[in-house]
């Protein structure tokens, strides 16, 4: 089972168990999914356009006066929120405007719901993208995605467009300051909740020392019947064993 892409450039407001009550920013094409990633699990199926560069598809994505303009209407008309998400149909910093609507996102915000945070849901392959890092200065809580320990895995689970490197992307989020990191376990082949595996994503941790990490699984079935949802329970039991071995905050998120 799938879910529906997102035909608009918002949707919501939803319910998140993470981040409370949240308007979600959709900054990829309207019904279809451009990635820079094609992750296993992911809800929104297969990734349609798999790429790093989104300039040879400026045509469907949403203009930022138009993203800005719909984001102000629904702030001043809404009730209370929570969180304003930047995420949607797929890699939100593959925007080539990604920086100037996440600023605008965020002066809105201040300024209509000043109560609500400004959260950033990546994949965390555009690091290294000209003017995604200064952007994150106007993003409250900026959250990375971190699925492997080891490049085999991340390569099996996340399976990369071509050009993303994952050495790199370790090495861009170590160098970053007070981020959140949010990670999927599975169980499984491929999966990422082995001894080896998780012995290596803990050293990752340490070395990353986010401010936070935040642990789910899936929810639904993922396409491949040798991959599984980890119980809630194991998902506790990874984030215990997660506090103790890096010394970092650790968040199970269970259904």
């Amino acid at each position: 089972m799938v879910y529906a892409l997102q035909t608009g450039v918002l949707y919501g407001p939803i319910q998140s168990r993470r981040f409370g009550r949240s308007l979600g920013i959709n900054l990829s094409p309207c019904g279809s999914k451009l990635c820079s990633f094609n992750c296993v699990y992911c809800w929104y199926g297969p990734t349609e356009r798999l790429t790093t560069d989104a300039t040879e598809h400026l045509g469907d994505l949403p203009a930022t006066g138009r993203v800005l303009e719909a984001v102000e209407s629904a702030l001043r008309s809404q009730e209370e929120l929570e969180s304003v998400l930047l995420s949607g149909n797929g890699e939100p910093t593959l925007h080539p405007e990604f920086p100037a609507i996440a600023r605008g996102v965020a002066e809105l915000v201040e300024r209509w719901q000043p109560e609500a945070r400004t959260v950033l849901l990546s994949n965390s392959s555009g690091l290294g993208r000209s003017g995604v890092r200064d952007a994150l200065a106007s993003i409250e809580l900026p959250v990375f995605k971190l699925d492997a320990g080891t490049r085999e895995t991340f390569l099996a689970l996340n399976r990369p467009a071509d050009g993303v490197r994952f050495e790199e992307i370790v090495d861009e989020l170590s160098t970053l300051e007070g981020i959140t990191l949010q990670t999927l376990l599975l169980d499984g082949e491929p999966g990422n909740t082995s001894e080896r595996e998780l012995d290596a994503y803990f050293e990752l941790v340490r070395w990353i020392a986010p401010a936070a990490v935040l642990l789910h699984s899936t929810e639904r079935p993922v396409g491949r019947s040798a991959t599984r949802r980890v119980a809630p329970e194991r998902l506790h039991e990874i984030a215990h064993l997660g506090r103790e071995r890096t010394g970092m905050t650790f968040h199970a998120y269970a259904a």
